[in-house]
């Protein structure tokens, strides 16, 4: 995780370890979120977790029921076409308004996750690479400071199958390819080719799921 200096508060420290979790794996989809057990694995008071795990609640990363507490959202492979669609458009928003915003500092650090990708790639580590594929785009979007933009971003990913998708055979080859696409026109600061890359990235890993998903 990064550290807290990077959050504003506590709250979207522990929003922040929750999205990466439910993204890697793991939290499953479906599976109950313990408030006792988040607050001493991050080593925080409950208080934040509550209000984090609120703030996911609104965003769709988790359904609060009385009766089981909060629970990590299902897979919707009806809604994930339209997904898909909205996150193509507002992904290559915040990837286009980021590619010049980027720092040099920013760029050293998506070219170690590329390295960390790459490396968990190599081991077949799926869990690690939904991770470091999380923290790569991440990064950039908030290099566009476009706030509004990744909220809503963050929900489509809430919705979106990323830990079906990795599991498709060689597809965390494919996807560290992709990456390299998309870090190579960052560093020429191209950004037709970054957002060439980027619509390739999210377009071809969906394309791919549906076919498996139909046979």
């Amino acid at each position: 995780m990064e550290s807290q200096a990077k959050h504003q508060t506590k709250e979207e420290y522990v929003a922040d370890f929750l999205r990466e979790g439910i993204i890697s794996g793991q939290f499953p989809r479906g599976s109950k979120l313990k408030q006792a057990q988040i607050a001493e694995m991050i080593g925080t008071s409950i208080t934040p977790v509550r209000e984090a795990i609120k703030l996911l609640e609104a965003e769709g990363f988790i359904l609060g029921t009385s009766h089981r507490g909060a629970i990590v959202a299902p897979f919707d492979i009806n809604a994930t076409e339209e997904i898909t669609d909205l996150r193509v458009t507002l992904e290559c928003k915040l990837g286009l308004k980021a590619v010049s915003r980027l720092t040099s500092q920013d760029i050293e650090e998506l070219r170690v996750l590329q390295d960390q990708i790459e490396d968990a790639a190599a081991r077949g580590d799926k869990d690690a690479v939904r991770t470091i594929n999380y923290r790569f785009h991440e990064l950039i979007y908030i290099a566009a400071e476009l706030p509004q933009t990744l909220r809503f971003v963050r929900a489509l990913w809430a919705r979106y199958p990323f830990d079906l998708i990795n599991r498709l055979e060689n597809r965390i080859d494919r996807a560290s390819q992709e990456h390299r696409d998309m870090l190579s026109a960052i560093i020429a600061r191209d950004e037709v080719a970054f957002v060439q890359a980027l619509r390739s990235h999210i377009r071809s890993a969906w394309d791919e799921f549906k076919v498996s998903y139909s046979e």
